[in-house]
């Protein structure tokens, strides 16, 4: 078939995205996202290393049916990758410390990256032997990992995880059918019957056995999240999401007509003295999970609840679901307003709204929001965060949020965003409480000043006998004078920096990792036992990764990529090599922020990364298609002008629309997403037409760099923010530019 190349690397590629998006929520949920993160990063350096391996093999993938063969074993290597994997038993916190959890790490890398090596060998051998056509070849691959992206979401979401995993592999399995000669086409048969097997087993081979809390009555696994419903009895059941977070739902008959002395006591963590009676309420929940917010509303009176969950499943289970009438159907109440969405992208969309806004322990730790290439954060803990959630309450409006680990950048970010609003005085704003029993801080931040007397009663009533359990520390009172709380208030963060165990610097909109919260001076491999996935004690596991990352790419696979040079044959020229470089970690950086940006004015869910994911690739797939018919020197031309915008203009333009509902956002970035894809998709097919069948040499060059850039702009941007990475981004596009115009270091 004439265009069968075409269709053979456009359904590669939908397998491969998808691989990657489905892989990172297995073990995001298993392994937690940062070590995710770390084998995925390096499995994908799996197709670079493939492409290299092309380069070196000479005549050994020749024959006809090479590339089918190579795509029937990377299938069935992908059936199996995760579910070995998984029943290895990696335990991550014992990483650093036991010689067996480092060699089940290396066997899991090799595991897993197998099958990107052999695919890599597959594409790269499809690139080279048609690389007079690699504008529509790249096109093909470009769109078919775009529509992989959205792939994955779809079968997430309509099968579930475990099912996903294995029929993502269908599309590698056709693209071997139109790989492979008639007489050999039978072969498939083995991945496909493989396949289904593994589907009906899946539940069991992708959920390994872990100890519960309690007895699970309800899983469900979808794009965004592992779900668990534990019972604790008749009285309580529980939310667990990716196996770490955990969100109570309340018993509830319904029925509100009943005294005083039966209605529920919510302890510390009551809203009872936040709520006005007899003035029309109005309460926003953000991140209600299990509706305990909700339910505390309702009780006091109440009269409107926006009750804000980004996972569309758990507000299903509690509007009609499993906990629907568990939890006396208080969804169903007419005071309530539930809605699906991202909170502060519906914050955003309010002023002078709300008499009450509430946070308890929000979180989103998943790996999300940008693939596997992100250490996936939100926008709920920054800056510019506070200054929404300020500007969304009433003139009497508090907002209260309850945090087990963040306060100390938190209350940083709180003072500067009321000196950014010109707020007078903001310490008299805010009061901070440390609940000991629970492990827990209380934050209060009030439009008008607060006052002493409410201060000291509006949690419970601050004295001796409440002492064990609840203390302010900010205002402080004598016997917690001087704590962080009280110093960062009073004198600035930046007067602790140095002396504090954690990073409590503030975070903003363009540098949002909340929970990096580790410092360099607290790396002691001598003292280090468990590595816990969080930060809150200093230890930066997510930087260690990252640098861990790096350090193998540039001392153990950079230099693979010079092996070329000492054979006797055609070489790359430096310059072709620095470009597709360039060009390859320029892509990713470019990508990677511009998800993380574009999330929060669309707002993080699921389908945010698809829109913006897609877009990208399938204006990219475009531009390609069409390079030919470009100057060498307009994509650069294109690329440099729309970063310029994005980095100057487009941010400030689409804060102005963040009122908008969620169509028109998604209308309006795509629109500023494509012209700049519609660029990018050019650079990679005019050098490959420059080198010839050199190109699998420069595609392995190129994949490798993606690897470095896509995690290296992570640890740029936890340090330096999104707009220093894309400068970063234009000035490789920039540089790439000027190797291409050495034409005579070309040939």
């Amino acid at each position: 078939m004439k265009n069968s190349k075409f269709y053979i690397i456009a359904l590669m590629s939908v397998s491969f995205i998808s691989l990657e998006i489905v892989w990172t929520r297995i073990f995001s949920a298993e392994f937690y996202y940062t070590f995710a993160f770390l084998i995925l990063s390096l499995s994908i350096l799996g197709l670079g290393l493939g492409a290299l391996a092309l380069r070196l093999s000479g005549p050994v993938f020749r024959g006809k049916n090479a590339s089918g063969i190579l795509l029937l074993i990377t299938a069935l290597l992908a059936l199996l990758g995760p579910s070995v994997v998984l029943n290895l038993k990696l335990d991550f916190s014992r990483l650093f410390t036991s010689g067996e959890m480092i060699w089940k790490f290396i066997l899991t890398v090799l595991l897993l990256s197998s099958t990107f090596f052999s695919g890599g060998i597959a594409l790269a051998k499809l690139f080279r032997d048609n690389v007079d056509d690699m504008p529509r070849l790249y096109m093909s691959d470009l769109i078919g990992a775009g529509s992989g992206a959205l792939l994955a979401i779809v079968l997430m979401n309509i099968f579930s995880t475990p099912w996903a995993s294995f029929l993502i592999c269908l599309p590698l399995i056709a693209s071997s059918f139109l790989a492979l000669e008639k007489p050999y086409r039978y072969a498939n048969l083995v991945p496909l019957v493989l396949m289904f097997v593994m589907i009906s087993y899946s539940h069991s081979l992708l959920n390994p056995p872990r100890k519960e809390r309690a007895p699970v009555i309800y899983q469900h696994w979808d794009a965004m999240a592992k779900l668990k419903v534990y019972s604790y009895g008749k009285e309580a059941r529980g939310i667990n999401i990716d196996n770490m977070a955990n969100t109570p739902v309340q018993h509830f008959d319904g029925n509100w007509n009943r005294p005083d002395s039966m209605k529920f006591d919510f302890g510390l963590f009551s809203l009872k003295n936040f709520i006005r009676k007899g003035c029309n309420c109005t309460v926003l929940s953000l991140g209600a999970g299990g509706g305990g917010e909700v339910l505390q509303a309702l009780q006091e009176g109440a009269k409107e609840i926006h009750a804000v969950e980004v996972n569309p499943k758990i507000n299903r289970l509690l509007m009609d679901g499993e906990l629907a009438q568990f939890s006396g159907n208080i969804y169903r109440d007419s005071r309530v307003k539930v809605v699906t969405e991202d909170g502060r992208s519906y914050v955003r969309k309010f002023e002078n709204k709300f008499d009450l806004i509430t946070s308890f322990s929000s979180n989103t730790f998943a790996a999300l929001a940008s693939g596997s290439f992100a250490l996936a954060e939100n926008y709920l803990f920054t800056t510019e965060a506070f200054e929404d959630y300020y500007k969304a309450l009433t003139e009497k409006g508090i907002f209260y949020m309850e945090h087990q680990m963040y306060m100390p950048k938190v209350v940083g970010e709180v003072i500067d965003a009321l000196n950014r609003l010109g707020v007078e005085n903001p310490q008299r704003h805010i009061a901070v409480y440390d609940l000991p029993k629970y492990h827990r801080n209380l934050l209060i931040l009030s439009r008008q000043p607060l006052t002493k007397s409410f201060i000291d009663t509006a949690v419970v009533k601050l004295d001796k006998e409440n002492y064990p359990f609840i203390r302010l520390l900010y205002p402080a009172c004598d016997s917690t004078r001087g704590n962080l709380i009280d110093k960062i208030v009073c004198k600035g963060w930046k007067s602790e920096a140095f002396r504090t165990q954690i990073d409590i610097s503030p975070c903003s909109d363009d540098r949002p990792y909340i929970a990096q919260l580790g410092l360099w001076r607290n790396v002691d491999f001598g003292k280090i036992k468990e590595i816990s996935p969080y930060e809150f004690r200093g230890f930066p596991i997510s930087k260690l990764i990252i640098l861990t990352i790096l350090l193998i790419i540039c001392l153990l696979v950079l230099p693979l990529m010079l092996l070329p040079y000492l054979k006797k044959s055609e070489k790359l020229k430096m310059a072709p090599w620095l470009y597709f470089f360039a060009i390859g970690a320029a892509f990713m950086i470019v990508e990677v922020v511009l998800i993380q940006r574009y999330t929060l004015f669309i707002g993080a869910s699921s389908y945010s990364f698809v829109v913006i994911l897609l877009t990208l690739l399938l204006s990219s797939g475009i531009g390609s298609r069409f390079s030919a018919r470009f100057n060498d020197r307009i994509p650069f031309y294109g690329i440099l002008a729309l970063l310029l915008l994005e980095i100057v203009l487009f941010r400030p333009f689409t804060g102005l629309l963040t009122g908008l509902s969620l169509m028109p956002r998604v209308v309006i970035s795509m629109a500023l997403i494509a012209p700049l894809g519609f660029f990018m998709g050019m650079p990679f097919p005019k050098a490959a037409q420059k080198v010839g069948e050199l190109i699998d040499w420069g595609f392995a060059v190129n994949g490798v760099a993606s690897v470095i850039g896509s995690t290296a702009i992570i640890l740029i941007t936890i340090n330096f923010g999104f707009t220093v990475a894309l400068i970063l981004g234009a000035l490789l596009y920039f540089s790439a530019y000027l190797l291409m115009n050495k034409a005579k270091n070309w040939q």
